[in-house]
């Protein structure tokens, strides 16, 4: 195993963008380690892999090490059960994965976000997610890249009926809809996370949906 290779770590391997983007993570040669953090071990094996179960509500208190950091975690105010509790899981635990992996010397914190995301939205969702990119900036990472998708295409393992009758509308009116925002396979997003990695750019990188492709 070369020791000149990084290590990278995720957060988020079972949720709809990350179960693609740690399957790319494993195959990328990339990596001398990728480690994930998990409520409950997912039922996968590689060599490359830790799985790192912890208390998310604890992540403050936790050592995070790695070279490259990836955040795909995301939830919906339903199933979180409030706007407390969502905010949680989608502001306040990246944040701290970001601050702790930034003060063990990790180089690079990509992450997915929202198209739409705006601190002084009317929308709840895209105001905690525009909240969130604000204060990720503050944090001096060498390279830091905010994913912006549109509407995600995928198997998910929850039914979201809003997002199915989108998904359908889109495909309708594809023609019309400008590429920016039209709906995006979840493996693209995964993809442009990877490539990013292999050569970000000093600082911040701001990748919306139509550069995914």
């Amino acid at each position: 195993m070369s020791t000149d290779k990084k290590t990278a770590l995720l957060a988020g391997a079972s949720g709809l963008i990350g179960q693609t983007l740690l399957q790319q993570l494993l195959n990328s040669n990339e990596y001398s380690k990728i480690t994930i953090l998990v409520r409950r071990p997912l039922e996968l094996q590689h060599p490359l892999l830790e799985q790192k179960v912890i208390n998310f509500d604890k992540i403050g208190t936790l050592e995070l090490k790695a070279d490259d950091i990836f955040c795909t975690l995301g939830t919906t105010i339903k199933t979180a059960g409030s706007k407390e509790a969502f905010k949680r899981v989608d502001k306040e635990y990246p944040l701290q994965i970001a601050n702790q992996s930034f003060n063990n010397g990790a180089r690079l914190f990509a992450i997915v976000t929202s198209m739409g995301s705006n601190k002084n939205s009317s929308f709840f969702y895209n105001q905690v997610k525009g909240e969130l990119e604000e204060e990720l900036k503050n944090i001096n990472f060498q390279h830091i890249g905010i994913f912006r998708p549109s509407m995600l295409v995928g198997n998910r393992k929850e039914s979201r009926i809003g997002e199915k009758i989108g998904q359908i509308f889109m495909k309708v009116f594809d023609f019309l809809i400008p590429k920016k925002y039209k709906a995006i396979h979840v493996d693209k997003v995964a993809l442009a996370m990877l490539e990013y990695a292999k050569r970000p750019k000093e600082g911040l990188s701001e990748i919306e949906s139509d550069k995914m492709y």
